[in-house]
């Protein structure tokens, strides 16, 4: 019998960009672009951290570096995403006539 899939629980995930649901004032983009980046550039680091802890053999564990760096790739896919979307918006913005 298989089991059913559970839901995520929201406490335990680290955000790299803001919730939708938590909405920034107008005008504010920089700054939730400076988070976004700071946001990725701390879990590189952590990563980071952790694949020189194992590999110089200070007690770091392998499946926490394996999984400090999927968690590092995963958070720069999603920025190189958004950042992909933003660029076609502009994009289209130009597009149209006025």
């Amino acid at each position: 019998m298989t089991s059913p899939i559970l839901p995520i629980d929201p406490g335990r995930i680290q955000p790299v960009i803001q919730a939708p649901g938590q909405a920034r004032p107008a005008g504010d983009f920089q700054q939730a672009l400076n988070d976004a980046i700071g946001g990725v550039e701390r879990l590189r680091h952590t990563a980071n951290r952790g694949v020189e802890a194992f590999l110089a053999g200070e007690g770091g564990e392998l499946h926490q570096a394996v999984l400090a760096t999927q968690r590092a790739e995963l958070a720069f896919e999603l920025f190189l995403e958004m950042r992909n979307k933003v660029v076609q918006a502009y994009q289209e913005i130009m597009r149209m006539p006025v």
